[in-house]
């Protein structure tokens, strides 16, 4: 089996160390605007909760029937911090193994843990934004609210926009770490030869 070379390792061992910040800062963030709301709404999801302007953003989505925003209701938020756990240990293992088998597993895992986090939340905001009270009383026949799982979306007279946070934004630098040191592997090994 082929070793890794040592700048490699050591993109692993950092990639490990930077999905630490999800402990410490939000990891995704929705932001609304409207014309009554200027300066904007804001929700911020961490590892564990959510913060911001939930009470209002709830109200207002009242409203047009859709449910309370809960951490309740986000079973995620009891097991999402050992999964990041049990990756970070993943990451220092193979960092530690220093083997090419170790870091395309790393990077699978990788792969697949954001790719089941986005399905996650794009089923939620589906529910969210489409399981709505036939009692509310606002009803628009045929609207859906669903939130944008990326980038920004028109919700009647809302402007929402959804998107990384700053834990966010470093779990993508950890993913970059991780292919740059397979693209690494790749070149050095043609290199030698």
């Amino acid at each position: 089996m082929k070793k890794l070379q040592p700048i490699s390792r050591l993109a692993l061992a950092v990639s490990a160390v930077l999905m630490v910040s999800a402990f410490f800062v939000p990891l995704w963030r929705i932001l609304m605007w409207a014309p009554q709301y200027p300066e904007g709404l804001e929700m911020k999801i961490w590892i564990d909760t959510i913060t911001g302007d939930v009470r209002t953003i709830s109200a207002l989505n009242h409203y047009i029937g859709m449910k309370h925003i809960e951490v309740e209701m986000f079973p995620e938020f009891t097991y999402m911090k050992y999964i990041v756990m049990g990756i970070m240990a993943i990451g220092f293992i193979a960092a530690a193994i220093a083997k090419r088998w170790a870091l395309y597993a790393f990077a699978l895992i990788l792969t697949m843990a954001g790719i089941a986090a986005l399905v996650d939340f794009y089923l939620w905001g589906y529910d969210y934004g489409h399981n709505l009270d036939p009692k509310a009383p606002i009803i628009i026949p045929g609207m859906s609210y669903q939130p944008p799982l990326m980038g920004t979306k028109i919700l009647l007279n809302f402007t929402a926009f959804s998107g990384p946070d700053i834990g966010g934004w470093l779990f993508v630098l950890a993913a970059i770490l991780v292919f740059a040191a397979i693209f690494y592997e790749i070149y050095f090994q043609r290199k030698k030869i």
